[in-house]
């Protein structure tokens, strides 16, 4: 969707204090954009109370929400039925009453953030889903992506397994490490852009990382002309990464992208450092997804020992 369309849908306004009625079209949206737009200042505070409350509950005690937010027992009562019909608060009424902020929720907070600060006026259709994680194309200055973090219910557990970032014991709710997994990807492509062909990175706020809309489909969505040339590129950027001190740990054809002729390297919140203990292999393991993706589609053998030589030499 260009900028003209999204401006006669009705997804654009000039202003940047509240993200724009017509998200309501889109289905993959959580929330509604109006319940975006008309959020009242009392329901903002207990969606900030329980953001900071989830840091020590799983559920937050209504007494907790009271102390946090300074607010009666029945305003914050009345404030809560309409922030769980609107699909952005949970209740759990065992052992205790208590609340959670569900991913509607932050949805509604990161974007509030974003919007309020400028860093983008619209957003439009989603165009991109991983088991992980939602990509909403948007408007900023211009076309932008904005990725959504989704770490939670059947992806948390194997998170916790092969991340190092995430704490091994203690409480870490699916928000938090939805947010620490958005933190972990923009430091990568802060890191990594201009000499690596990743998105251009341009905010991160909560779970919510808005990058450069990136115009071309999916490596295993291709037929290449030149597909040694593409292998050849992809590893120079692998090789560019490790200089940077950068390992991607999750690459294959499904998050790497062609975009007019050149290659661009995306999903990165699996990122480990080229100090890690486990370097060594796990460098091998995507450079050995990226050769069995290309001797599948294309027939073409390439010598394992030299393409790792070249990436880490």
């Amino acid at each position: 969707m260009d900028v003209k369309h999204m401006q006669t849908a009705g997804l654009w306004y000039g202003g940047y204090d509240f993200i724009v009625p017509g998200i309501t079209s889109v289905p993959s949206m959580p929330v509604s954009a109006e319940h975006i737009r008309t959020l009242n200042k009392y329901e903002k505070a207990i969606l900030l109370a329980l953001e900071r409350g989830m840091k020590k509950y799983a559920w937050v005690p209504l007494e907790q929400l009271k102390t946090l937010t300074k607010l009666s027992e029945s305003e914050i009562n009345y404030r809560l039925s309409r922030l769980i019909a609107w699909g952005m608060v949970r209740f759990n009424p065992v052992p205790y009453d208590g609340y959670s902020l569900v991913f509607g929720g932050y949805d509604t907070l990161a974007l509030a953030t974003l919007t309020h600060k400028g860093t983008i006026s619209a957003i439009g259709s989603q165009i991109g889903e991983g088991k992980e994680s939602v990509v909403h194309e948007a408007l900023g200055l211009g076309p932008v992506a904005i990725k959504f973090h989704r770490v939670g219910g059947r992806s948390f557990s194997s998170a916790r397994l092969n991340r190092d970032y995430m704490p091994e014991e203690g409480h870490c709710p699916w928000l938090m490490a939805s947010r620490k997994s958005a933190e972990r990807e923009f430091e990568a492509l802060m890191t990594l852009h201009p000499m690596v062909s990743v998105p251009l990175p341009i905010a991160q706020n909560r779970h919510a990382v808005v990058m450069a809309l990136i115009n071309g489909p999916n490596l295993n969505r291709c037929r290449l002309e030149a597909p040694q040339e593409i292998l050849e590129e992809i590893l120079e950027n692998v090789h560019n990464a490790y200089k940077a001190g950068v390992i991607h740990a999750d690459l294959s054809e499904y998050n790497i992208l062609i975009e007019d002729g050149r290659v661009v390297l995306i999903d990165w919140p699996q990122w480990i450092p080229t100090t890690h203990v486990n370097a060594g292999s796990i460098v091998g393991r995507d450079i050995d997804n990226i050769l069995a993706f290309f001797q599948r589609k294309y027939q073409l053998e390439y010598n394992r020992e030299e393409a790792v030589q070249w990436v880490i030499g």
